[in-house]
């Protein structure tokens, strides 16, 4: 049964925006393991949403230790067909500030060791990322941004790094010589995934710090990260207040629905029944 068309990656602070009635909780089996936490039905004016503490209740998992793949497939069983991310991201240059919130574009990879695709096991499917971000729920999320009076940046690359630990001095150089604006830890299999599930995904980056590279700050440390989420709280709750009404009644123009369309050359013939079962949410309509 469908919860919700819209669903949102955060931390459990979200859970505690004024004009949000909290439902119930959904645990969600997948077959790809649990997820990070049971989903959160909830409503805001009138329209439902599902929201996913990232890291589980009380931060317990790493980055690296994400279940990327149960994350995604949780929110298409509920119903989702928009992800709105929401998760603290370093500055790269000088003209984003801490509190800052970025709505980057583009990725660049820089993880080891993640399972990013539902594919593989008996089928094969190619989706184009080449434009990672839907532009159509960025660019809603990003007006209410500025609406709301925060300094807004629109577009930019994520470089998504392994961690957990931060960046070196030498490799903050490096990504800055690549002139990427943002560093993170999580959304890129988040946005490649989504994409594989032909769910909308766009992410609402929290400036926290300037990672290494500038010389007249202090290193990043989890103390200022969190010093400035907390500043930054209050804003991304009201973003997210007032953009769930409108990409709940959104009617979507992007291709993201669609992702699948063409992606998939295995012939369905040679589909193994198990595979064909697990990711039926997924391929179902078009192995039918």
């Amino acid at each position: 049964m469908a919860e919700a068309r819209v669903g949102i990656i955060g931390g459990s602070g979200l859970y505690e925006m004024e004009g949000l009635k909290i439902l119930s909780e959904r645990s969600v089996d997948t077959p790809f393991g649990s997820p990070s936490d049971p989903y959160v039905i909830g409503e805001i004016d009138g329209h439902r949403v599902v929201f996913l503490s990232r890291h589980g209740k009380g931060h317990r998992h790493l980055p690296t230790e994400l279940n990327f793949r149960a994350n995604i497939f949780g929110f298409k069983v509920l119903g989702a067909d928009t992800i709105l991310s929401a998760s603290a991201v370093g500055s790269m240059k000088e003209e984003y500030h801490p509190t800052d919130i970025v709505f980057p574009d583009q990725f660049i990879d820089r993880t080891r060791h993640r399972v990013d695709t539902f594919f593989g096991n008996g089928i094969a499917a190619h989706v184009s990322l080449a434009d990672p971000i839907c532009s159509d729920v960025a660019g809603v999320v990003a007006t209410v941004s500025e609406t709301v009076g925060a300094r807004t940046h629109r577009g930019g690359v994520y470089l998504c790094m392994e961690g957990p630990q931060f960046s070196t001095r030498a490799e903050s150089l490096l990504y800055r010589s690549w002139q990427v604006d943002v560093i993170g830890m999580t959304n890129l299999q988040e946005a490649r995934l989504a994409r594989e599930a032909e769910i909308c995904y766009a992410t609402m980056a929290l400036v926290t710090d300037y990672d290494c590279w500038h010389q007249s700050e202090q290193p990043v440390s989890v103390e200022q990260v969190i010093g400035y989420l907390h500043k930054n709280a209050a804003t991304a709750c009201e973003i997210i207040r007032q953009a769930v009404p409108l990409l709940a009644s959104r009617t979507a123009n992007c291709a993201c629905g669609s992702a699948l369309r063409y992606a998939i050359i295995t012939d369905p013939k040679q589909v193994p029944p198990q595979v064909r079962e697990d990711l039926a949410p997924l391929i179902g309509k078009y192995l039918s």
